[in-house]
């Protein structure tokens, strides 16, 4: 997820504490709410593939 898309993001989420969102805002926000989710929930998987377990012989597992 580019910085342009997270500062959407917060911009939106400003707008939100201001005044009423209108449809489109609200269906923009929560596209990149999903888009962010999924950039977030990818990377954490992919950090979690790279781990490996080691016993106390180092041996992996």
């Amino acid at each position: 997820m580019t910085q342009e898309r997270i500062d959407r993001i917060n911009e939106l989420a400003r707008l939100a504490k201001q005044r009423a969102l209108t449809e489109e805002e609200i269906k923009e926000r929560d596209i990149l709410r999903r888009e962010y989710i999924d950039s977030v929930t990818a990377s954490l998987k992919a950090n979690l593939d790279r781990i490996e377990f080691v016993d106390v012989d180092k041996k992996k597992q």
